[in-house]
């Protein structure tokens, strides 16, 4: 078969049906079977030969990295190209010893995984930006904007993050309103905001707050 072969690999009928209608349109990628199981990812490698896995990490039966290891194992031509919402050290690393050739994530453009498949099948290793960022303040040991937000700040963010106003969040917290007034200055300088809805955004985004 000319082109790419593609095998899907996800719990999720949604994002299967969504990533097939989008790769079926590139001339050059073609899908060519969906696993709904770690093991059946496995399985139907062996089967198909493909020459991308795009395999989500949290799979029944079979987690993904595992999953990865083993289609590596039985098919050494097959690249694994990790598509997941996890950026979390405990899953990339994990994921790159097992010999996945990309790590991305699940918010990348359509275009953008387009061109991480053709990149990886053409023998380059591929990582979110956000992925990359990650590993790179590991290495430095640089912190995030959101690791200097002191733990005053991140509570003052989480009231931005429900909407509330700066007496709200004041009489939640049981401190003045100049003081949380300051404390929205802050955080809007160390994340480089504009604005208290763009921190709301932010802190959502980032998973800094969990709202009720």
């Amino acid at each position: 078969m000319d082109g790419v072969t593609v095998l899907l690999a996800d719990d999720h009928p949604v994002v299967r049906q969504g990533l097939r209608t989008f790769l079926d349109l590139q001339d050059d990628l073609a899908v060519i079977g969906e696993a709904t199981t770690g093991a059946e990812a496995v399985a139907k490698a062996e089967e198909l030969l493909p020459d991308i896995v795009l395999l989500d990490l949290v799979m029944p039966d079979l987690e993904g990295i595992e999953a990865a290891r083993r289609i590596r194992d039985i098919s050494p031509a097959t690249k694994v190209i990790v598509l997941t919402s996890y950026a979390d050290d405990e899953k990339i690393f994990p994921a790159i010893k097992a010999g996945a050739a990309g790590y991305l994530l699940k918010d990348i453009e359509p275009e953008e995984l387009a061109s991480g498949i053709r990149r990886v099948h053409q023998g380059e290793a591929l990582l979110h930006p956000k992925v990359a960022a990650r590993l790179m303040r590991e290495v430095t040991g640089e912190k995030t904007e959101a690791e200097l937000l002191t733990a005053r700040e991140l509570e003052v963010l989480g009231g931005l993050a429900k909407g509330l106003s700066n007496k709200a969040i004041a009489a939640e917290l049981v401190v003045s309103e100049k003081t949380v007034k300051t404390h929205v200055s802050n955080i809007l300088a160390k994340l480089h905001l504009a604005d208290r809805t763009q921190a709301a955004v932010y802190a959502l985004r980032e998973h800094l707050v969990e709202l009720e």
